[in-house]
């Protein structure tokens, strides 16, 4: 009768992991590069005395320019975007939304 001991097989699979262990090409060599490797600290800019702040907003034609530079750059408005809704088909049609009960439709 074959009887085997822990011992046997311990030194059996050491000796199956030493040849798979050597018949296995090198592993590619690890390279580490850090994500903070282009990291610039935050450096605070030096602020503008506040009488030369309102004197270029001044000369730049004061607060009406810069609200006429957003209006000009600004998306089109609910009139201007409803211009082709007419032509397009209802996002919902066909749907029926059921009324309370009691209440009729105006």
């Amino acid at each position: 009768m074959f009887h085997s001991s822990p011992a046997g097989w311990l030194a059996l699979l050491t000796a199956f992991g030493a040849l798979a262990a050597s018949a296995q090409p090198a592993p590619p060599p690890l390279n580490y590069k850090s994500a903070l490797e282009g990291y610039r600290p935050y450096a605070d800019e030096k602020p503008i005395p506040w009488k030369e702040a309102n004197e270029t907003v001044y000369r730049r034609g004061g607060w009406q320019a810069y609200a006429k530079e957003a209006t000009e750059s600004a998306p089109p408005t609910a009139a201007e975007s409803s211009k082709g809704a007419a032509d397009a088909p209802a996002a919902h049609q066909g749907h029926a939304t059921p009324m309370p009960a009691g209440k009729e439709k105006p």
